[in-house]
């Protein structure tokens, strides 16, 4: 008989607060546990994040780990091209294009370290950012997401194809699914949007 281990002793430990400059280093070696073989964030680019926009930045805190985090920044979203990549929305990773007066917030990067997931801590980061959006009354949150499970269907049918298994429940992608169950839409698909992710 196996025991059943009972997450909710860690849900209520959990903390979910803004990044400081403290927690730089964790979220570095978060991001390279998370996402092996595309590049990590450098010291300046989060720097640059809590330079302009501190309070858009959260992370998950558990006994004084940092087990989780997203960022964000404000833009007009019809000021950018439907076929932007990450790299035109962020510049660079380095948000310094962050308009305090934009109504659109958009996510670029959430992480949940990989032995705390199926705990709601990403649910958590993305209801930081929802609470955030009302507070400042903007108008919506944007997204840009990974379809990381779509290297295995490649051969066989279109990321259009693949993208509405996922919308279906006929497939399930760890990133557009869960993006789904937050209440997000699916808009459009944007190819070489992050051109180190391989898959």
């Amino acid at each position: 008989m196996s025991e059943k281990l009972d997450l909710s002793r860690f849900e209520k430990k959990i903390v979910i607060r803004n990044i400081e400059e403290k927690d730089i280093e964790s979220i570095i070696e978060l991001q390279e546990l998370c996402f092996p073989g595309m590049v990590p964030w450098k010291r300046e680019h989060l720097e640059s994040h809590l330079q302009y926009f501190p309070e858009g930045q959260f992370c998950a805190e558990l006994e004084g780990e940092v087990i989780g985090s997203c960022s964000s920044l404000l833009i007009n979203f019809d000021e950018y091209d439907d076929r932007h990549t990450w790299q035109d929305i962020t510049d660079d990773g380095y948000i310094t294009n962050h308009n305090p007066d934009g109504l659109n917030m958009y996510g670029i990067e959430v992480m949940v370290h990989p032995e705390y997931r199926r705990m709601k801590i990403g649910h958590r980061l993305y209801e930081a950012r929802k609470d955030l959006a009302r507070r400042l009354n903007l108008k919506s949150i944007i997204i840009g997401g990974r379809i990381p499970n779509y290297h295995k269907y490649a051969s066989e049918m279109t990321p259009r194809q693949y993208v509405e298994q996922v919308i279906h429940h006929q497939i399930y992608d760890p990133v557009l699914s869960f993006q789904l169950l937050n209440g997000f839409t699916m808009m459009r698909i944007n190819p070489n949007y992050l051109p180190d992710d391989k898959a």
